[in-house]
């Protein structure tokens, strides 16, 4: 039997349906678009009633072919630790470089629905936690646990879902017993698409790029990579779009005042003669930067400020929350605030992060020039055009079927149950064309069937301001029986999370990293066309030779 998934198309106040459907598809199906009467977001479930799929004892081999379907039962293990706990708990970093700055957030515990059947977290699509990593193991060493956020990992990869043609977001959700436990571990994927906006069609963009010339940004070419990524952007950019530039040492200055875009020549000569010197006063360039973009302001424009820095500061205020205090003004009024992360020995990953998240932008790390050509060729509108502000997802488990839950990653955006409808809370940022994907770990109650979880999303419009807020369900008869029988993309985020678990010295991971990597080179073979992936299965390669100490 095919595996079968539940789908959600969901739209801003509109009919949802759900339903089931082979797992080799990924368009949205039972979709209705047809206004409801405003009084909120409906759905209806038309998948028929059953039994729990049958679950594997034991983890498939990688290249095996789908398994046989056994007797009917939900997966319970009588003797299955039940922390009940919500929160996280603390774990012991492994050394990692003493001149790069990573936070320890901890690492989600399992939950008791009995306790807590709510799951709430801000969207994160930012990438830079992967891309980190993937520098220190083609470096040559396993990255510090703290610089780990499985998270970030999982949202690297392409999730195979469709964009809605004619409504803000999707909602997608399907699961698959863990085949890296034996204890009847289910794995479930939340996912959140959003609608692709073509380049054509993409709001003039008013960019101001704060670039750091101080004396590090000489070290392993970071400022030529930077100059070489604003080249490729400027390729890119309209004729519409302007681009000013300011640069930062131990002072601060005005290399380009904002520039139409047309006048690519003279912006690239001004991204040319940038040279390092002095200290590295990320203040200053930021007050100046936002003083450039304020006088540059354009209405109904992409306004956006654009940091480009190892984020070591160290003159003038050198935090993050000294720093977001003089700026959350101009923030407020519609100017974003994106950090582009450049370098490695001396790199200060938490500020960077924070002054994106606070900033209502996106943080990325760029390790080499195919990094820059993904984020400022491939993907520059979703880069720049933010469609939904403040968003986040609210997980409600039915505690008749699910006994615990366990989110991994998000540690870092979790919000209060209570904060889901507080609009005055901040939340994350999605942008054109992206995608949030969440992977919970859930054992089920014994013989238990129906709904696992009502899924919810709330965002507000960046227009408008318009809050929105769509759900939909997930159900028992919706999960595939055999991990091998699941959605490739689902195979993939599972065993990325499995990755990003393993190295950041989760107490949940038991795996051997060399099984990860076979599951790794099997999706290799499933996913031929994804490049990602195909990076994806060397760097757990060489990682696994890093873990044997090779």
């Amino acid at each position: 039997m095919n595996a079968k998934r539940s789908v959600f198309t969901l739209m801003i106040a509109v009919l949802i349906l759900s339903a089931c459907a082979p797992a080799a598809t990924q368009a949205p199906i039972a979709t209705q678009s047809k206004y409801s009467n405003g009084s909120g977001p409906a759905y209806a479930t038309s998948a028929p009633a059953g039994q729990v799929p049958p679950m594997p004892t034991s983890p498939p081999a990688p290249t095996a072919a789908p398994q046989a379907s056994g007797p009917l039962q939900a997966p319970f293990n009588p003797n299955y630790p039940n922390y009940g706990n919500p929160g996280t708990m603390p774990y012991y970093p492994a050394p990692g470089q003493p001149d790069n700055n990573f936070q320890n957030y901890g690492i989600n515990a399992y939950i008791d629905t009995r306790r807590d059947h709510l799951s709430t977290f801000a969207v994160d699509v930012d990438t830079a936690s992967y891309t980190v990593a993937r520098r220190y193991v083609e470096d040559g060493s396993l990255p510090p646990q703290d610089a780990v956020r499985v998270e970030e990992f999982v949202n690297y990869f392409d999730p195979g879902y469709n964009p809605p043609e004619s409504a803000a977001f999707s909602i997608y959700a399907d699961g698959a017993p863990s085949p890296f436990e034996t204890d009847g571990t289910l794995l479930l994927r939340i996912g959140i698409q959003g609608y692709r906006v073509p380049d054509s069609q993409r709001k003039p963009a008013a960019l101001t790029f704060v670039i750091d010339i101080s004396g590090s940004m000489d070290m392993g070419n970071r400022l030529g990579l930077v100059k070489q990524s604003l080249t490729k952007l400027v390729s890119r950019l309209r004729r519409d779009d302007t681009i000013g530039i300011v640069v930062f040492g131990t002072e601060a200055r005005v290399v380009l005042e904002a520039t139409p875009a047309s006048h690519k020549g003279y912006i690239i000569d001004a991204i040319d003669s940038l040279q390092t010197e002095g200290s590295t006063n990320a203040e200053a360039g930021l007050r100046l930067g936002f003083d450039l973009a304020g006088r540059s302001y354009r209405s109904g424009a992409i306004n956006r400020v654009i940091l480009c820095s190892d984020g070591v500061a160290n003159v003038g205020n050198t935090t993050a929350e000294s720093i977001l205090e003089f700026v959350q003004g101009s923030i407020s009024e519609g100017i974003s605030l994106s950090t582009f992360g450049f370098g490695m020995g001396n790199f200060n990953d938490v500020l960077l992060e924070k002054l994106a998240d606070k900033g209502n932008g996106v943080y990325a790390y760029i390790d080499n020039e195919d990094e820059a050509e993904r984020l400022f060729i491939e993907n520059l509108t979703s880069t720049l055009q933010t469609i939904a502000q403040d968003a986040k997802v609210q997980v409600d488990f039915n505690s008749d079927v699910v006994a615990d839950y366990r989110l991994l990653g998000y540690e870092n955006r979790a919000m209060a149950d209570q904060n889901f409808r507080n609009d005055a809370v901040d939340a994350g940022e999605i942008g054109a064309g992206h995608h949030v994907v969440a992977i919970y770990a859930v054992q089920l109650n014994r013989a238990a069937s129906g709904r696992l979880a009502t899924v919810q999303l709330r965002w507000k419009d960046p227009q408008s301001g318009k809050v929105s807020e769509i759900n939909g369900n997930l159900n028992t008869w919706d999960v595939a029986a055999d991990f091998n029988q699941a959605d490739p993309h689902f195979q993939l985020a599972a065993t990325v999370a499995q990755y990003a678990e393993l190295l950041r010295g989760s107490p949940w991971a038991k795996t051997p990293m060399s099984v990860v990597a076979r599951y790794a080179s099997w999706l290799q073979g499933k996913l031929p066309d994804d490049s990602d992936v195909a990076e994806f299965a060397g760097l757990v390669q060489q990682a696994e030779g890093l873990w044997r100490g090779e």
